[in-house]
C-alpha cells in the first residue's frame, strides 16, 4: 500500500500529511486494502457503511436499479475520490444504491474509529472531512435533480451540449458506449437507440458507432427545455 502514499497526498483530505504520517496510517489494522475485478458488487443496497473508501485504482461507480432492470447510473468515482463520507456518521449509515467496480478496483478502506481518531487529532483533517461530506451531499443533490422530470430526448441533448463545449466540436467523439450512456441516463439501451434514430430523422444529428455530429448546435440549445 505504500506505494500510493503519493496519491492519497493529493487528496483533499490527506493534503498537508508527511509520508511518515501516512505509512503510519496505512500500517494501522483499521486501513484495510482490497482489490476487485470488474463488475463485483462492493456494497449492496442498504448495506451498512461502516468505513470510508478512497479509490485507489479504478473507476467505481454507484447505481441504482429499478423494479423493471434499469440501470441508473449516478456517479462515477475515480482515483483519489472518497466514497461513503456523508454516511459513516449517520445512525441511518445504510447505502441507499448499489456500488459496483466499474472496472478493476483498488480501494483503500478506512474504518469509522480511524476517521474519528484523525478528526479529534487534527483540526485540519476535520475541516476537509467535513468539507468533503458537504461537497458530496450538494453533488449527489444536484446530479438527482437533473436526472428527474426529463425526456429521453432532453437526456441527450444535455448530454451533447456538454461534450460539444468539453470537446470544443460539434462532431462529438463518444467517451462511454451507448449502454454506459443509457445506464447514465436510467433508461434501457433500446430506448436510446430509438431517440437517437428519431433525433437523425428529424435533422438534428448524425451518428456512428464511434461519433455523434450535431448538425445546428444553436438549434440544437433552443430545444433543451421545449422537447
Amino acid at each position: 500500500m505504500r506505494k500510493y502514499i503519493s496519491l492519497l497526498q493529493s487528496t483533499d483530505l490527506f493534503y498537508g500529511f508527511s509520508s511518515a504520517e501516512l505509512d503510519d496510517l496505512l500500517s494501522d489494522p483499521l486501513c484495510k486494502f482490497n482489490e476487485y475485478p470488474k463488475g463485483t458488487m462492493i456494497y449492496s443496497q442498504n448495506e451498512k457503511c461502516k468505513s470510508l473508501d478512497i479509490v485507489l485504482i479504478g473507476v467505481l461507480s454507484v447505481q441504482k436499479i429499478d423494479s423493471n432492470g434499469n440501470i441508473l447510473t449516478i456517479s462515477d468515482f475515480i482515483a483519489g475520490d472518497i466514497v461513503g463520507g456523508n454516511l459513516l456518521f449517520s445512525p441511518k449509515n445504510f447505502y441507499p444504491m448499489t456500488v459496483i467496480a466499474k472496472s478493476d478496483l483498488a480501494i483503500l478502506h478506512i474504518d469509522k474509529e480511524c476517521i474519528l481518531a484523525l478528526c479529534q487529532g487534527s483540526q485540519t483533517f476535520l475541516v476537509r472531512f467535513l468539507q468533503s461530506i458537504s461537497d458530496k451531499t450538494l453533488f449527489l443533490t444536484d446530479r438527482i435533480k437533473s436526472l428527474t422530470m426529463k425526456t429521453i430526448r432532453q437526456y441527450i441533448i444535455e448530454f451533447l451540449l456538454g461534450e460539444y463545449y468539453l470537446q470544443n466540436s460539434a462532431t462529438i467523439k463518444m467517451p462511454m458506449s451507448k449502454k454506459e450512456l443509457a445506464e447514465r441516463f436510467g433508461i434501457q439501451r433500446p430506448s436510446l437507440s430509438r431517440e437517437l434514430n428519431k433525433m437523425r430523422r428529424d435533422g438534428l444529428i448524425i451518428f456512428d458507432a464511434h461519433s455523434i455530429t450535431i448538425r445546428d448546435v444553436a438549434l440544437l440549445s433552443s430545444l433543451r427545455v421545449h422537447t
